[in-house]
């Protein structure tokens, strides 16, 4: 475990900043996006360390949302290394009970072994959910309820989130600290502005921040970045029988995608390929144009 000891974290810590110019991944001359390099891995991780501290040092009562997937588990990893080895805040996992059986038991696992003070709050049922909204859109609308219940429950005045901007257009809008309405609700047309690294760390009476530590990376990151680490990783995002998860969510809205990668190193092959998006998989994403953006303005993640 990669984990740093106290001059190392000082050093990365004030390092920290916008990631330089040089650390960008380069385009070869078969167009090709090259696989990120470690200099590369080690401004990403950088630059979340400095967000991670800034939030913990700017708000009162922060909780990392923590879905079980690669990005969230890449998240608990980069807070373990910015707080000296262990978790200063909750990981809240916001629980709609459809999940795989092997996303739980890496969370009964990986939650003792990682230490983590973990808070497991249900989602309401799906007859209290907006039925003007699609199948599938609805359903995972149960997890915006499930989160109002817990931010009431809780009062946190921040959440730590791990969406990317390059996994969705309306994620592509995000800001790094990013306010919520007092029901939750996200305007995507009043956002701050974040010019070098100056983030708005004040939520509106009542309400509360998204914080987005991995907003910044891709997908190709996120694996390389397992890979380097040694992260532990959920089967099911493994090739089995020419097919494997390229994003988890709920079971019965979650299918998987045509694949050979039967390790990590043969997953960044098959990114550097392909053309199919990485949430191809997602039943939500293929509704209507406009179900994604309703939920997100509404509060869900």
């Amino acid at each position: 475990m990669h984990l740093l000891d106290n001059d190392q974290a000082n050093d990365r810590w004030r390092g920290t900043g916008p990631i330089p110019a040089a650390a960008t991944p380069q385009i070869s001359s078969a167009g090709r996006i090259a696989a990120p390099s470690m200099d590369h891995l080690d401004a990403l991780e950088a630059q979340s360390i400095y967000i991670f501290r800034e939030a913990f040092a700017r708000l009162k009562k922060l909780a990392l949302l923590w879905s079980l997937g690669k990005d969230s588990n890449v998240m608990i990893w980069l807070a373990r290394k910015a707080f000296f080895g262990r978790v200063p805040f909750p990981a809240l996992h916001v629980d709609t009970g459809k999940k795989f059986p092997e996303m739980y038991a890496f969370r009964d696992r990986y939650g003792k072994e990682w230490e983590l003070d973990l808070k497991i709050e249900p989602c309401p049922p799906l007859e209290t959910v907006d039925p003007t909204l699609p199948p599938a859109a609805r359903s995972a609308a149960r997890k915006t309820e499930g989160l109002k219940l817990a931010l009431a429950k809780y009062g946190f005045d921040g959440l730590i989130a791990g969406i990317r901007r390059d996994e969705e257009a309306t994620r592509a809008k995000e800001r790094v600290f990013s306010p919520r309405g007092t029901e939750g609700g996200w305007d995507v047309r009043d956002q701050p502005p974040e010019f070098w690294d100056q983030f708005n760390a004040s939520p509106p009476p009542g309400a509360h921040l998204r914080v987005h530590p991995i907003l910044h990376w891709t997908e190709a990151d996120i694996w390389a970045y397992t890979q380097r680490e040694n992260i532990p990783i959920i089967p099911l995002y493994l090739a089995k029988a020419g097919k494997r998860y390229r994003s988890l969510g709920d079971q019965d809205i979650t299918n998987p995608v045509a694949s050979t990668a039967s390790n990590i190193e043969e997953i960044l092959i098959e990114l550097d390929g392909t053309k199919v998006p990485e949430r191809a998989g997602r039943a939500l994403d293929h509704e209507t144009e406009d179900a994604f953006e309703r939920l997100r303005v509404a509060g869900y993640l």
